[in-house]
């Protein structure tokens, strides 16, 4: 199906009258593989060793797509489809669903259903079953800081001209507070509030400080020290610097004071953020602190919106009972860090929740060299699948 970009491709089952409806969402479109140097086989020569299948996409999320068919197929092969069926696989989910936005309210009859499975998030670990009932939301920007016409000699005008890198990293330094807190004015005020409740039941999840260190391989922890690891990453906003480039950067050397400089800027958002606000929250601050000496310029690139799903839902409960079924415990909850923004679109333009888990884990390098999926969830999580359509009807 056209969208003005890649299309989303549909598929649907609909021989059982009166049963409910399970749409499947995946995405076909994957990171770009840079650097390709790092990668140890070829990214789209998917490769098994041991327990893992390296190969872009593996995780994020071609395998979990094919956890989903596979379940399906298996059922198909051994009797009656158990509900109604339909799948939508888009191809612009890693660049923020771009077209989504304009596609789903012409079609928003075709896909409503009753539940949406989503097998685009992940476990805590590959013994601990993970349901994901919140998302983050996302705002991404382009800053670009812009100084004398042409790239300088920096002997000759190095100290009376500013250098547009230098002012570049200076607003950016200041984005943040030395306690980790983002700086923009205005930009916590319609946060919603972390309750009690939710502390109490985000410190029983099995994401430890320590945790997040053997994952991430840093020497130490960074943030609101009045908050949790796990909540920063799932309740709490965040601006972070994604990629920077100003001046010579090839071998060697080159003595230039460069004529521009430019910053990738994200914004994570939760609940009650608007990605809208949080421009003009980033262009109140460049107003109230770049310096006379250059001039700058924010260059929206894409948005997409939070999303919290009712965990009482059908569709949550058979999850539920399908993962205790398989793994022989009850899974955790946790709200994701991650943004998807279908699926605050399917809530907001067609009505359908959507239960968010999968077979991906924290160590698979997704968006990294050497993505690599764990085979043994993968084949857990297909079972689970089967189970859950059971529970469905």
């Amino acid at each position: 199906m056209p969208t003005g970009g890649h299309p989303v491709v549909y598929g649907d089952l609909l021989k059982k009258p009166g049963a409910p409806t399970v749409l499947i969402y995946g995405h076909y479109d994957v990171q770009p593989v840079d650097p390709i140097e790092l990668w140890e086989t070829a990214p789209f020569d998917a490769v098994v060793k041991g327990d893992y299948l390296f190969a872009r996409g593996s995780s994020d999320m071609k395998g979990q797509v094919m956890a989903t068919i596979n379940a399906v197929e298996a059922i198909m092969k051994t009797g009656d489809f158990p509900v109604n069926l339909k799948f939508m696989l888009e191809g612009e989910e890693e660049i923020g669903s771009m077209n989504m936005g304009n596609f789903l309210p012409q079609h928003k009859d075709l896909f409503k259903a009753d539940f949406c499975l989503n097998p685009d998030a992940g476990a805590i670990s590959a013994d601990e079953p993970t349901i994901t009932f919140g998302l983050r939301g996302l705002a991404y920007f382009e800053l670009h800081v812009y100084g004398p016409p042409r790239d300088l000699h920096s002997g000759l005008f190095g100290g009376t001209v500013h250098n547009p890198a230098q002012a570049l990293a200076e607003l950016i330094a200041g984005m943040h507070d030395a306690n980790g807190t983002v700086t923009l004015p205005g930009f916590y005020d319609s946060v919603r509030i972390v309750t009690d409740q939710e502390r109490e039941d985000t410190a029983k999840l099995p994401t430890t400080p320590e945790s997040y260190l053997q994952q991430t391989g840093v020497p130490a922890l960074w943030g609101e020290k009045e908050f949790t690891p796990a909540l920063r990453t799932g309740a709490r906003p965040t601006l972070e610097i994604n990629g920077l480039l100003s001046g010579w950067t090839g071998p060697g050397s080159k003595t230039v004071l460069p004529a521009r400089a430019m910053a990738k800027i994200s914004c994570r958002l939760v609940p009650d953020q608007d990605p809208a606000i949080v421009e003009k929250q980033l262009k109140q601050y460049l107003e109230e602190h770049a310096p006379k000496t250059i001039t700058w310029e924010v260059k929206p690139l894409h948005d997409s919106p939070w999303a919290i799903t009712d965990t009482n839902t059908a569709g949550v409960r058979a999850l539920d009972a399908a993962m205790e079924t398989v793994w022989g415990r009850k899974p955790f909850y946790r709200r994701e860090g991650g943004s998807i923004g279908v699926v605050a679109m399917l809530q907001n333009i067609c009505g359908v929740e959507s239960g968010l888990v999968g077979g991906g884990l924290p160590d698979d390098n997704i968006h990294s060299p050497n993505e690599r999926m764990h085979l043994p969830t993968w084949h857990k999580n297909m079972d689970a699948f089967i189970h859950f359509f059971f529970n469905m009807k």
